[in-house]
């Protein structure tokens, strides 16, 4: 029955779509209502007319994707193919963990109607937990890998026991950088979109059906949330879904077996997080002084005049340019 990965993927994608519509809709309003409305930062100006837009949307195609893992799962069972089922299983709770400290966060802000939820630190030390605890229980069940393989070239880092501390610190800044993409309207979920496509036709390549069905699956509910979340966006993600996206995929990325490829193909959530510190730093250096208009860099664009749509277009193509160089990084 898993032969035929193409249809049943197609199938996953589509039902995913559809529920995440289906669940938006109906919580949509239901967050109107009780007024959970996301805090804008007053540094953003152009975001002044967004104050109190419904936030917490992440949880609607984090449903959506679990209700359709869930079918993955009895497929699996039914075959006898513990071999994917358990990569599948932690992957969604890799994503899942992050997402219920992003809720966490999310509900922090609500109650002081601020835009800033949990400290640094108490963020921080959660996603560390959630990353060690992953990162053991792969090792635990054989799937850890104890190489670093280097794209583009047959060779590969010898980790050992130094692969915990490092894949723990690749998880949690990986997630971070999702985190910090989640800026403007539709951002984080277009470049998702691309990333989980790239995802996809790799798992054809390596005949992988539960990365087939996770990347189909996360496809389908960014294209659904994208439906209220393009500009103007009438529901955000918050950090309920961008830790969730962030956790899915660094571990659709351990699923391939090849780590650093994600860093290629999610470049962009990448420079994301290092314009922040870059402006962090330089501002410290120089006494006051900015690298950037503003930082995360989608802001820089936008400080210049650029529309969201234009950023989220530009940045979802240099995405599928990259997903090109991470297949050749991939396959190569």
């Amino acid at each position: 029955m898993l032969e035929n990965r193409y249809l049943l993927a197609g199938i996953v994608f589509a039902a995913s779509w559809l529920l995440t519509l289906l669940i938006t809709h109906l919580i949509l309003p239901v967050l109107q209502a009780k007024k959970i409305g996301q805090p804008i930062s007053q540094y953003v100006g152009e975001h002044k007319n967004k104050d109190g837009t419904p936030t917490m949307g992440g949880i609607c195609f984090i449903l959506s994707i679990l209700l359709c893992m869930t079918v993955a799962f009895v497929l699996f069972a039914v075959q006898g193919i513990a071999q994917t089922f358990i990569p599948l299983a932690l992957t969604l709770a890799l994503g899942v963990g992050n997402g219920i400290i992003g809720f966490v966060d999310d509900y922090a802000k609500l109650l002081k109607k601020e835009n800033i939820g949990l400290s640094v630190m108490q963020k921080l030390v959660l996603q560390f937990a959630v990353a060690g605890a992953y990162v053991a229980v792969m090792a635990y069940t054989g799937n850890l890998p104890t190489t670093l393989a280097l794209p583009f070239c047959d060779y590969a880092l010898q980790l050992s026991y130094a692969a915990y501390p490092i894949y723990a610190v690749l998880i949690v800044g990986f997630v971070n950088s999702t985190n910090i993409t989640d800026g403007i309207d539709g951002l984080a979920s277009s470049v998702t979109l691309v990333v989980a496509l790239f995802y996809l036709i790799a798992s054809f390549a390596l005949r992988d059906s539960g990365l087939s069905f996770i990347s189909a699956a996360l496809m389908g509910g960014m294209i659904g949330f994208l439906h209220f979340n393009r500009n103007p966006a009438r529901i955000f993600m918050g950090d309920t879904g961008s830790l969730f996206i962030g956790g899915i995929l660094m571990g659709m990325a351990f699923m391939t077996g090849e780590v650093l490829v994600l860093m290629i193909a999610g470049l962009v959530y990448i420079c994301e997080m290092l314009s922040s510190l870059l402006q962090v730093v330089y501002f410290k250096l120089t006494g006051g002084k900015r690298l950037f208009r503003m930082a995360p860099i989608h802001h820089h664009f936008q400080k210049g005049g650029w529309s969201e749509v234009r950023i989220t277009l530009t940045f979802a193509a240099v995405t599928a340019l990259l997903c090109v160089v991470a297949w050749l990084g991939l396959i190569l």
